[in-house]
């Protein structure tokens, strides 16, 4: 069994009683509103569900997370950066760049947990200073990004998607060189995958993040911004 959560200000279970299987499942209902995102995030829980289900909240064990200094470029990525073949902007088409994961393909999964529900809390989230997005355009056009929260010295990496080669992975390096300007210490990357770890990502025992995140973020912290508009090209 779960916890079901309910009132305005809903009380998160602690962590271990998640369940093993579905790793990670934590509680079911309360609601999408600013605070209960932030009070969910700063505690390592995340909303993810499909359209029709009640919200359902995650907390798995291990956790996928990037440290600043673990993330790795492989040659080829490096070239891509150094031919400058995206121009990559921060904050400049959030809602697009949302929208534009909703819709990527993910390998052994129909349907999208980016429901209009989501992407309507995150914009409002975005517009409060807490959500950020990076973008790669090519010829003016938007061809890859990713976007997430940002929390004292955490990024919560939300989703990426990309059009075209490399994409993605140029707007993560780039969102690196930001996060490390402004003394963040890791990514959480939420579930783990041969992609990012073949970036530098690694998984750590859920009780270990959570004193990360003990460490890293405080409730009075304040939204951190980030340079709208170009940052390479």
């Amino acid at each position: 069994m779960i916890a079901w959560l309910r009132g305005a200000h809903p009380a998160f279970p602690p962590l271990e009683s998640a369940l093993r299987e579905p790793n990670g499942l934590l509680a079911a209902g309360g609601d999408l509103r600013p605070q209960t995102l932030l009070a969910a995030y700063r505690r390592g829980i995340f909303p993810w569900y499909s359209e029709g289900q009640p919200i359902l909240w995650w907390s798995p064990d291990p956790r996928m997370v990037l440290y600043l200094d673990e993330f790795r470029a492989s040659r080829s990525l490096r070239k891509r950066i150094q031919q400058g073949t995206y121009d990559i902007r921060a904050d400049t088409a959030f809602a697009d760049v949302v929208r534009a994961c909703a819709h990527a393909p993910r390998a052994g999964q129909t349907g999208t947990w980016i429901t209009p529900a989501v992407i309507d809390a995150y914009a409002t989230l975005h517009a409060q200073g807490y959500c950020h997005s990076v973008e790669a355009w090519h010829d003016g056009v938007l061809v890859g990004g990713l976007y997430g929260l940002a929390l004292g010295r955490v990024f919560f990496g939300e989703s990426m998607f990309a059009h075209r080669v490399d994409a993605s992975k140029v707007a993560l390096a780039m969102l690196v060189t930001l996060l490390r300007e402004r003394q963040f210490v890791l990514i959480d990357c939420q579930q783990e995958t041969p992609h990012l770890a073949s970036l530098g990502a690694r998984p750590i025992p859920r009780r270990m993040f959570a004193a990360e995140l003990a460490r890293l973020i405080h409730s009075d912290d304040a939204p951190q911004g980030f340079p709208a508009g170009t940052i390479a090209s």
